[in-house]
């Protein structure tokens, strides 16, 4: 799904190349059930990208399990590939985590995490591709 010019596809076209729910999470600012997505209890080595532009936006080294029924990350695998801004919807004041290239909706961070950075980035499955290390 690789596309360098994200910022021209349409909406007809992001409902053609994501499934329902992807298109709903990324492209409407939706989030899947907990303890539903397939990389909340993954563990294997490799990248985790934007299923929308293939952006590497987080690494396997991050990931930690927060018991909270989304993939959990203390940081990004670099901080110019997501961008955060406030949420205030559903009656709360959060941290949106969105893709820097193609503003897909990822998920949210909270300053819960575990050492070195304090950080949980809690991000929806269904919006990552997973690349193994080879």
């Amino acid at each position: 799904m690789t596309d360098s010019s994200n910022n021209d596809v349409t909406d007809a076209e992001w409902r053609e190349r994501l499934s329902q729910e992807a298109y709903q999470v990324a492209r409407q600012g939706g989030t899947e059930a907990p303890f539903s997505g397939e990389y909340d209890h993954h563990s294997a080595e490799g990248v985790y990208c934007c299923i929308c532009c293939s952006t590497e936006l987080f690494r396997s080294n991050a990931k930690f399990d927060a018991g909270c029924g989304w993939p959990s990350f203390f940081e990004p695998a670099d901080l110019a590939t997501v961008k955060t801004v406030t949420d205030e919807s559903h009656g709360m004041v959060r941290v949106e985590v969105r893709c820097a290239k193609c503003d897909a909706h990822l998920g949210h961070v909270f300053p819960d995490g575990p050492d070195p950075t304090g950080q949980r980035y809690c991000i929806n499955s269904v919006v990552l591709d997973f690349e193994g290390k080879d």
